[in-house]
């Protein structure tokens, strides 16, 4: 089963048993989320399509870690001012577990 659902603004395609990285939540390792915004299901062939949610539907997921994501670096120049700056920043994110899909 096969659903794409919004969590934290975004929308991600999701299976039972998936492991992947969400803007952070406020939640706590260990925790146990349920996202009621399922915009689609597939269940092998049959597919359910909201307007704009599947009424009922939801799938629940579990945070695993609270963890930083890669290095981005910002350099800022105007050429023949001698201005640069140079600044990095990491983002936050939460790696979460699908445990189920509900239709």
């Amino acid at each position: 089963m096969v659903a794409i659902v919004t969590i934290a603004g975004q929308q991600f395609k999701v299976t039972q048993g998936m492991e992947l990285f969400v803007h952070q939540l406020e939640a706590e390792p260990g925790t146990s989320l349920k996202f009621d915004q399922v915009l689609l299901i597939d269940n092998q062939g049959s597919i359910k399509v909201g307007t704009p949610v599947i009424s009922g539907a939801s799938v629940s997921a579990t945070v695993l870690d609270r963890v930083k994501g890669d290095k981005v670096i910002v350099f800022k120049k105007k050429r023949r001012k001698g201005y640069e700056k140079k600044n990095g920043h990491r983002q936050c994110f939460s790696k979460i577990k699908i445990d189920s899909i509900t239709a």
